[in-house]
């Protein structure tokens, strides 16, 4: 769950393969590059280290999940204020094929560090309704790092290709990044403590925004699309997206005015 590509969100990840094509088109630009491609005996180790965190990852995500989806102090005037959440542990076949292409990048991950350099081996989605909630989901977050139970590995981060999103996010303690892809997301990397292995990526995002990140998913993962008119018209759903997120904030000023 990163800000290029992410998991579809399963509970259940499962060991698989990728296709050969990825493999092989990875592994030759590893080796236009002075860094050799990792071997199957490499990748099979990193694969298995992970299948044993997996247990405590689904422990640790799904207390992450429920502390923020379920938060009491985040049901305002009987109004839940996370509008729904999902979560997801990394497909080990995508775990394969990042480490291939990282090396294809020149960027080494080894059986040492595979899991401080692929920070969404577990991942977490809160969706809200109105972007103006974000603050009370960002306290809570804040609240359970301040109270010594979570540990943020780097500072939270804001992606957004939204103007008037960068000035909003600005107001808080985040590192904000806009984004030429048109994706909008807030990332935190939540810890149990510093010193663990353990690792979960908290996505926070409007509905509106949720729905721009799926079509995108399935049309530039993992491969980003190379047709020019599902890229234009990517970029056309991401401005509507904006304006619908704006007009729902609308809505709710509105009423609560009345």
């Amino acid at each position: 769950m990163n800000p290029d590509a992410s998991d579809a969100p399963s509970s259940n990840a499962s060991p698989g393969s990728v296709e050969p094509e990825v493999f092989g088109a990875a592994k030759a630009g590893a080796a236009a590059l002075s860094l050799p491609a990792p071997t199957d005996a490499e990748l099979d180790a990193i694969v298995s280290a992970y299948g044993a965190m997996t247990h405590d990852l689904r422990i640790f995500m799904s207390g992450v999940e429920q502390y923020i989806g379920e938060n009491p102090s985040l049901v305002v005037n009987g109004h839940r204020l996370v509008h729904s959440s999902k979560s997801r542990l990394k497909d080990p076949a995508h775990l394969r094929a990042k480490v291939i292409r990282k090396a294809a990048e020149g960027k080494s991950i080894t059986i040492d560090d595979f899991y401080t350099k692929v920070t969404d081996l577990a991942g977490v989605r809160i969706l809200h309704l109105f972007q103006e909630h974000f603050s009370e989901i960002d306290s809570v977050i804040r609240r359970k790092v301040d109270e010594g139970d979570w540990f943020l590995a780097e500072r939270p981060k804001a992606y957004t290709w939204d103007p008037e999103a960068v000035a909003y996010f600005h107001r808080f303690d985040l590192e904000v990044s806009e984004k030429s892809t048109s994706y909008t997301s807030i990332h935190y990397l939540v810890k149990p403590r510093a010193d663990s292995k353990l690792c979960c990526e908290v996505q926070v995002r409007t509905l509106f925004e949720e729905i721009w990140g799926e079509v995108d998913h399935q049309i530039n993962y993992p491969v980003p699309t190379l047709n020019v008119s599902l890229r234009e018209q990517i970029k056309v759903l991401s401005k509507i997206v904006g304006a619908g997120s704006r007009l729902l904030d609308s809505l709710q000023r509105v009423q609560q005015a009345n």
